[in-house]
């Protein structure tokens, strides 16, 4: 089909009518990138390994087994401790006696005391062992036992074998006593102590 060649009337006409109306807007230049999928630049994350002993046949994962109790004791061993005190007495006589090469003069067994009764008992021991001039006596604690009922809060292993000590270093005990040390294990090893008292004046 051929084009008709517009008459000059026809061309006056639409002349006219272009030029009484309003151009219609732009239409926006279409952007392919804009309508693109975008792509994640990051490596997907790797799926965790799952050691065999948790894989489960089932979907089960086995409980970790529970923790043991222990008692536990923050501060460091009582060895430890009493060998940072310094060495008052005779070095000569304080190597001897923790060879065990000393004979104690007196010995107390606080075996199975409650923490009132072991120091009262303690504190009139060693007072009436420096009255009659004895100068190395035993103070026998025990290591320790293994409790059963364990609750929520640490519980110190070996009360009296660390109470002890302490009691000695406190008055009016510590106005008479001079030495604290673990007995050697011919008297008892970590379960006592040599207490090396001073001269009456």
């Amino acid at each position: 089909m051929t084009r008709r060649r517009l008459k000059p009337e026809e061309m006056e006409l639409w002349r006219q009518v272009a030029e009484k109306a309003d151009p219609l807007e732009r239409p926006q230049t279409f952007d392919p990138g804009a309508y693109a999928p975008k792509v994640n630049s990051q490596k997907p994350a790797l799926p965790q390994k799952i050691s065999p002993r948790e894989f489960d046949l089932h979907g089960k994962v086995p409980p970790k087994p529970a923790a043991r109790k222990t008692n536990l004791d923050l501060m460091p061993p009582l060895a430890h401790q009493l060998h940072q005190t310094p060495v008052e007495m005779d070095k000569k006589t304080f190597a001897k006696m923790n060879r065990g090469k000393l004979i104690p003069e007196g010995r107390i067994d606080l075996h199975g005391m409650t923490m009132d009764r072991a120091h009262g008992a303690l504190r009139r021991f060693i007072m009436t062992a420096h009255s009659n001039g004895k100068r190395l006596v035993l103070v026998i604690t025990g290591k320790g036992k293994h409790r059963d009922d364990e609750g929520p809060i640490p519980v110190r292993f070996g009360v009296l074998r660390h109470q002890v000590p302490q009691w000695l270093k406190t008055a009016p005990l510590s106005s008479v006593v001079m030495q604290i040390n673990q007995a050697h294990i011919r008297h008892g090893g970590g379960g006592a102590y040599y207490v090396y008292l001073r001269r009456q004046r």
